[in-house]
Protein backbone atom coordinates (compact mmCIF):
# COMPACT_ATOMS: atom_id res chain seq x y z
CA UNK A 1 0.00 0.00 0.00
CA UNK A 2 1.46 3.63 -1.03
CA UNK A 3 0.63 6.30 1.59
CA UNK A 4 0.94 9.66 -0.28
CA UNK A 5 0.25 11.65 2.67
CA UNK A 6 -0.36 11.14 6.48
CA UNK A 7 -0.72 13.31 9.27
CA UNK A 8 -2.94 13.08 12.85
CA UNK A 9 -5.90 14.40 11.10
CA UNK A 10 -6.08 12.70 7.39
CA UNK A 11 -4.03 9.86 5.12
CA UNK A 12 -4.45 9.84 1.40
CA UNK A 13 -3.17 6.30 0.14
CA UNK A 14 -2.69 5.63 -3.86
CA UNK A 15 -5.49 2.93 -4.72
CA UNK A 16 -4.83 0.49 -7.10
CA UNK A 17 -7.18 -0.50 -9.90
CA UNK A 18 -8.18 -3.78 -8.67
CA UNK A 19 -8.94 -2.45 -5.18
CA UNK A 20 -12.63 -1.28 -3.43
CA UNK A 21 -12.27 1.38 -1.49
CA UNK A 22 -15.41 1.03 0.69
CA UNK A 23 -16.42 -3.02 1.35
CA UNK A 24 -19.46 -4.14 -0.77
CA UNK A 25 -21.49 -7.41 -1.41
CA UNK A 26 -18.13 -8.98 -3.32
CA UNK A 27 -16.56 -8.98 0.65
CA UNK A 28 -13.58 -8.43 -1.48
CA UNK A 29 -10.82 -6.98 1.48
CA UNK A 30 -11.67 -3.12 1.03
CA UNK A 31 -8.84 0.08 0.98
CA UNK A 32 -10.41 1.25 4.46
CA UNK A 33 -9.80 -2.14 6.01
CA UNK A 34 -6.03 -1.82 5.04
CA UNK A 35 -5.62 1.45 6.31
CA UNK A 36 -7.10 0.99 9.48
CA UNK A 37 -4.68 -2.08 10.08
CA UNK A 38 -2.00 -0.43 8.72
CA UNK A 39 -2.56 3.00 11.23
CA UNK A 40 -3.38 0.22 14.44
CA UNK A 41 -0.04 -1.55 13.47
CA UNK A 42 1.76 1.64 13.11
CA UNK A 43 0.39 3.54 16.43
CA UNK A 44 -0.55 0.43 18.13
CA UNK A 45 -3.70 1.54 18.69
CA UNK A 46 -5.71 -0.57 21.10
CA UNK A 47 -9.33 -1.93 19.77
CA UNK A 48 -11.07 -0.26 16.86
CA UNK A 49 -9.56 2.56 14.57
CA UNK A 50 -11.42 5.12 12.85
CA UNK A 51 -11.36 6.10 9.73
CA UNK A 52 -13.74 8.11 7.72
CA UNK A 53 -14.39 7.36 3.89
CA UNK A 54 -14.92 11.05 2.64
CA UNK A 55 -15.04 10.40 -0.92
CA UNK A 56 -14.89 7.12 -3.53
CA UNK A 57 -12.91 6.28 -6.64
CA UNK A 58 -14.86 3.59 -9.05
CA UNK A 59 -13.09 0.15 -8.29
CA UNK A 60 -11.33 0.01 -11.79
CA UNK A 61 -10.13 3.40 -11.20
CA UNK A 62 -6.29 4.01 -9.93
CA UNK A 63 -5.51 6.74 -7.78
CA UNK A 64 -5.43 9.17 -4.61
CA UNK A 65 -8.03 8.10 -2.47
CA UNK A 66 -8.40 10.79 1.02
CA UNK A 67 -9.38 9.48 4.06
CA UNK A 68 -10.01 11.11 7.48
CA UNK A 69 -8.53 10.03 10.94
CA UNK A 70 -10.72 11.77 12.93
CA UNK A 71 -14.74 12.49 13.35
CA UNK A 72 -13.73 16.56 13.06
CA UNK A 73 -11.92 16.28 9.61
CA UNK A 74 -14.26 13.62 8.77
CA UNK A 75 -17.18 16.15 8.72
CA UNK A 76 -15.26 19.39 7.47
CA UNK A 77 -13.83 17.27 4.53
CA UNK A 78 -17.15 15.44 3.64
CA UNK A 79 -18.69 19.29 3.62
CA UNK A 80 -15.84 20.77 1.25
CA UNK A 81 -16.46 17.95 -1.14
CA UNK A 82 -20.09 18.40 -0.80
CA UNK A 83 -19.64 22.46 -1.38
CA UNK A 84 -16.77 21.75 -4.48
CA UNK A 85 -14.47 23.24 -2.34
CA UNK A 86 -11.63 20.28 -3.12
CA UNK A 87 -10.17 20.40 -6.48
CA UNK A 88 -9.37 16.96 -8.31
CA UNK A 89 -7.63 15.90 -11.35
CA UNK A 90 -7.53 13.33 -13.57
CA UNK A 91 -5.60 11.63 -16.28
CA UNK A 92 -7.36 8.98 -18.69
CA UNK A 93 -5.54 7.21 -21.89
CA UNK A 94 -8.20 7.36 -24.82
CA UNK A 95 -7.60 5.99 -28.09
CA UNK A 96 -9.62 8.45 -30.22
CA UNK A 97 -8.90 11.77 -30.18
CA UNK A 98 -11.66 14.58 -29.37
CA UNK A 99 -12.39 17.16 -31.91
CA UNK A 100 -10.81 19.82 -29.99
CA UNK A 101 -7.49 19.77 -27.66
CA UNK A 102 -8.97 21.32 -24.74
CA UNK A 103 -12.75 21.98 -23.67
CA UNK A 104 -15.84 22.23 -21.84
CA UNK A 105 -18.15 18.78 -21.72
CA UNK A 106 -21.99 19.72 -20.09
CA UNK A 107 -24.10 16.50 -20.31
CA UNK A 108 -27.03 15.12 -18.85
CA UNK A 109 -26.42 11.77 -16.86
CA UNK A 110 -28.87 8.81 -16.15
CA UNK A 111 -27.58 5.98 -13.53
CA UNK A 112 -28.93 2.88 -14.63
CA UNK A 113 -29.14 1.34 -11.08
CA UNK A 114 -29.32 -2.88 -12.27
CA UNK A 115 -26.78 -2.55 -14.90
CA UNK A 116 -24.20 0.12 -12.78
CA UNK A 117 -24.01 1.96 -15.84
CA UNK A 118 -24.99 6.11 -17.04
CA UNK A 119 -26.50 7.28 -19.81
CA UNK A 120 -25.47 10.83 -21.25
CA UNK A 121 -27.41 13.00 -23.11
CA UNK A 122 -27.18 16.52 -24.44
CA UNK A 123 -30.34 17.98 -23.13
CA UNK A 124 -32.43 17.46 -19.46
CA UNK A 125 -34.19 14.76 -19.43
CA UNK A 126 -36.44 12.97 -16.59
CA UNK A 127 -34.24 12.72 -13.51
CA UNK A 128 -31.28 13.61 -15.23
CA UNK A 129 -28.37 15.47 -13.30
CA UNK A 130 -26.28 18.05 -15.15
CA UNK A 131 -22.29 16.37 -15.32
CA UNK A 132 -19.68 19.23 -16.00
CA UNK A 133 -16.03 18.52 -16.71
CA UNK A 134 -13.10 20.33 -18.48
CA UNK A 135 -10.21 18.52 -20.41
CA UNK A 136 -7.01 19.16 -22.21
CA UNK A 137 -4.86 17.09 -24.14
CA UNK A 138 -1.25 16.73 -22.04
CA UNK A 139 0.59 13.90 -24.21
CA UNK A 140 0.24 11.65 -27.10
CA UNK A 141 1.96 8.22 -27.94
CA UNK A 142 1.98 6.37 -31.44
CA UNK A 143 -1.50 5.33 -30.37
CA UNK A 144 -3.49 6.59 -27.58
CA UNK A 145 -3.56 10.15 -26.20
CA UNK A 146 -3.60 11.69 -22.40
CA UNK A 147 -6.35 13.94 -21.51
CA UNK A 148 -6.30 15.74 -18.43
CA UNK A 149 -9.44 16.06 -16.56
CA UNK A 150 -11.01 18.82 -14.06
CA UNK A 151 -14.72 18.27 -12.64
CA UNK A 152 -17.05 20.48 -11.54
CA UNK A 153 -19.36 18.27 -10.63
CA UNK A 154 -19.39 14.64 -9.05
CA UNK A 155 -21.55 11.88 -10.95
CA UNK A 156 -21.90 8.32 -11.41
CA UNK A 157 -19.02 7.38 -13.92
CA UNK A 158 -18.91 11.07 -15.27
CA UNK A 159 -15.73 10.87 -16.56
CA UNK A 160 -16.19 7.17 -18.54
CA UNK A 161 -19.80 8.21 -19.63
CA UNK A 162 -18.83 11.75 -21.30
CA UNK A 163 -15.53 10.91 -22.71
CA UNK A 164 -17.50 7.88 -24.46
CA UNK A 165 -20.55 10.38 -25.17
CA UNK A 166 -17.98 12.64 -27.36
CA UNK A 167 -16.33 9.42 -28.81
CA UNK A 168 -13.35 8.83 -26.87
CA UNK A 169 -13.99 5.84 -24.46
CA UNK A 170 -11.23 5.17 -21.55
CA UNK A 171 -8.78 2.23 -22.55
CA UNK A 172 -10.05 -0.45 -21.22
CA UNK A 173 -13.12 0.50 -20.11
CA UNK A 174 -15.30 -2.40 -21.99
CA UNK A 175 -18.43 -1.11 -19.82
CA UNK A 176 -18.44 2.35 -22.17
CA UNK A 177 -17.32 0.70 -25.67
CA UNK A 178 -13.54 0.47 -25.12
CA UNK A 179 -13.22 -2.33 -27.83
CA UNK A 180 -10.85 -4.71 -25.23
CA UNK A 181 -10.05 -5.09 -21.89
CA UNK A 182 -6.75 -4.17 -19.98
CA UNK A 183 -4.65 -6.37 -18.40
CA UNK A 184 -5.88 -7.33 -14.54
CA UNK A 185 -9.42 -5.58 -15.57
CA UNK A 186 -8.82 -2.15 -14.76
CA UNK A 187 -9.51 0.92 -17.15
CA UNK A 188 -6.49 3.44 -17.91
CA UNK A 189 -8.35 6.81 -15.65
CA UNK A 190 -6.06 7.84 -13.15
CA UNK A 191 -7.37 10.31 -9.89
CA UNK A 192 -3.70 12.30 -10.52
CA UNK A 193 -4.23 15.00 -7.93
CA UNK A 194 -6.34 16.39 -5.16
CA UNK A 195 -5.75 19.64 -3.81
CA UNK A 196 -7.61 21.34 -0.84
CA UNK A 197 -7.49 23.16 2.51
CA UNK A 198 -6.34 21.31 5.34
CA UNK A 199 -9.58 20.48 7.47
CA UNK A 200 -7.78 21.84 10.71
CA UNK A 201 -4.71 23.45 9.81
CA UNK A 202 -6.14 25.22 7.21
CA UNK A 203 -3.39 24.98 4.99
CA UNK A 204 -2.75 24.39 1.68
CA UNK A 205 -2.45 20.82 0.47
CA UNK A 206 -1.54 19.01 -2.84
CA UNK A 207 -1.41 15.53 -3.20
CA UNK A 208 0.02 13.46 -6.04
CA UNK A 209 -0.73 10.01 -6.96
CA UNK A 210 2.21 8.31 -9.59
CA UNK A 211 0.72 6.48 -12.28
CA UNK A 212 0.25 2.60 -12.46
CA UNK A 213 3.69 0.97 -12.33
CA UNK A 214 2.80 -2.20 -13.29
CA UNK A 215 1.27 -0.56 -16.72
CA UNK A 216 3.91 0.37 -19.26
CA UNK A 217 1.82 2.39 -21.58
CA UNK A 218 1.23 4.80 -18.07
CA UNK A 219 5.24 4.80 -17.57
CA UNK A 220 5.81 5.71 -21.66
CA UNK A 221 3.41 8.68 -20.81
CA UNK A 222 4.87 9.87 -17.18
CA UNK A 223 8.30 9.05 -18.71
CA UNK A 224 7.57 12.41 -21.15
CA UNK A 225 6.14 14.34 -18.69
Amino acid sequence: MEILFEDNHIIAVNKSNSEIVQGDKTGDEALSDKVKAYIKEKYNKPGDVYLGVVHRIDRPVSGVVLFARTSKAATRLSKMFLDKEIKKTYWALVKNLPEQDSGKLVHYLIKNQEKNRSSAYDTPRKKSKEAILNYTLISSSANYHMLEINLETGRHHQIRCQLAKIGCPIRGDLKYGAPRSNKGGGISLHAKRIEFEHPVKKEWVVINAPVPKEDPLWREFENVM
